[in-house]
């Protein structure tokens, strides 16, 4: 009698083993993406990055749970939505975006990051850096050493008599410091002067446009933040009405009515953050996953704003061109 309940106690115990063993080894990973737009605002990434999930097998709702969560422009929201992550336990962070990155890090301690768009995230001191990152931020950067330049030599080309760029960019956006940098690197080449004018809150943008034709530029360059990227239809209109060719770093500037853009291909970095994402869920940690920097390049032009400004683009520009709104 005593063996038999022993055999019964035995066997219950290895079932209930062998069931917790299948509970874990059928876990569902959950993953964080942390936005600092709208959904719709940055509905083309979400897509590339989805994408990048499925090309390494992984089904939304079957294999893997992704939690969405958009700040819709306001950065005191995006705390709020990190320390949210952390509680729903994620595995992994998401986040689109170098002030993003910084409000997850102070929010979410050891929780491995993975960024898809830093700007420089050694400056930041998001990571020691590139081939070792050291801590638990790792991802994809936008930085790129002649993008500066690049961006000038394309405005020199518009604009042939080009001596006067005015430069918009919020001082205080991670990043922007090292493209200014780089920027200034380029004048010489291009016998161009730069007038640099800070951009903080949404109501500096009507003012600024003000103050940039004061200075009588004759080309404007929109460097990255947050807040104009929230504001570019704004930023596009007032361009426009000011007749002033301007270039942006994100694509989205020209699909809303902005004249050229040229930068890092951002649904590229996208949908390679998924890598780093299935190597973290995988055991591998941030610390040893080097940084990648971008290697695909777009540039992008809207000849019906030209045509509004009274702009003529050369066709040797229009040939480069990744794509071209008619």
């Amino acid at each position: 009698m005593k063996t038999n309940l022993l055999s019964i106690v035995s066997i219950l115990f290895l079932s209930s083993v062998h069931l917790a063993e299948a509970q874990q080894q059928t876990r569902i990973p959950r993953i964080g993406f942390l936005s600092g737009s709208s959904a719709v605002a940055v509905s083309p990434r979400v897509e590339a990055f989805r994408q990048g999930l499925r090309e390494l097998g992984y089904v939304e709702g079957e294999n893997i749970v992704v939690e969405w969560r958009y700040a819709e422009g306001k950065l005191g929201r995006v705390r709020e939505l990190a320390i949210e992550l952390v509680r729903l336990k994620v595995d992994v962070i998401v986040s689109a975006g170098a002030e993003i990155t910084r409000v997850a890090k102070e929010a979410t301690a050891p929780m491995p990051i993975v960024m898809t768009m830093d700007p420089d995230p050694i400056g930041n001191g998001f990571v020691a850096s590139l081939a070792r990152p050291g801590g638990n931020i790792t991802g994809l950067s936008t930085l790129h050493p002649e993008i500066g330049g690049k961006r000038l030599e394309l405005l020199k080309e518009i604009v042939p008599s080009l001596s006067r760029v005015a430069v918009f960019g919020d001082s205080s956006f991670p990043g922007n410091a090292q493209v200014r940098r780089e920027t200034e690197l380029a004048t010489g080449a291009f016998k161009v002067d730069l007038q640099y004018l800070d951009v903080r809150t949404h109501k500096d943008i009507e003012a600024l446009f003000r103050a940039a034709s004061n200075g009588r530029p004759q080309a404007v360059l929109v460097v990255g933040g947050l807040m104009l990227y929230s504001q570019r239809a704004r930023v596009v209109e007032l361009a426009a009405k000011s007749r002033l060719p301007t270039i942006y770093g994100a694509r989205e500037y020209v699909e809303d009515g902005g004249l050229m853009s040229y930068g890092a291909r951002l649904s590229d970095l996208d949908r390679r953050a998924a890598t780093y994402v299935d190597k973290i869920l995988k055991g591998a940690k941030p610390a040893d996953l080097p940084v990648e920097q971008p290697t695909k390049f777009e540039l992008m032009i809207n000849l019906k704003t030209a045509k509004q400004i009274g702009l003529t683009i050369p066709p040797n520009v229009l040939a480069r061109a990744d794509k071209v709104i008619r």
